[in-house]
C-alpha cells in the first residue's frame, strides 16, 4: 500500500476557513475521485511562525493507482486549493510504502 501524504503550512488569518473548507471539500474531493482507500487529517504538534501544520494522507492501493490520480485529477483539484488560499499557505508531497500496518481492536 502506498500514503500520499500532503503537508500544509496554513497563515493563521485564514486557518479557520481553510480548515472547514478541507474536511467539508476539499478531502471529500479527493475521496470521490475513487483513488484512495481512507484519509486522515492531522495537526502537526510543533509551532510554527507563520502559521499551523496539517499532514493530510490518503491510502491507496499501489503506486498505479497514485500515477492515474496524479494525470486524472490532481491537477484540478491542486487548482481549486490554490486558488482559494493562493500566498496563504506552503504545501509539499511525500509518498510512502506502507511496510508494516497493524491495528489495535482493544
Amino acid at each position: 500500500m502506498i500514503i500520499y501524504n500532503v503537508t500544509v503550512n496554513i497563515d493563521h488569518d485564514v486557518h479557520d476557513v481553510w480548515l472547514k473548507w478541507m474536511c467539508e471539500i476539499h478531502i471529500p474531493e479527493v475521496m470521490e475521485t475513487g483513488m484512495f482507500l481512507d484519509s486522515k487529517m492531522s495537526k502537526i504538534l510543533a509551532h510554527e511562525e507563520g502559521g499551523l501544520s496539517y499532514s493530510i494522507q490518503y491510502l491507496m492501493k499501489d503506486h498505479a493507482t497514485f500515477e492515474k490520480y496524479q494525470t486524472e485529477f490532481s491537477p484540478k483539484l491542486q487548482e481549486k486549493h490554490n486558488k482559494r488560499f493562493q500566498g496563504k499557505f506552503a504545501a509539499f508531497r511525500t509518498l510512502m510504502e506502507v511496510v508494516h500496518h497493524e491495528v489495535n481492536t482493544d
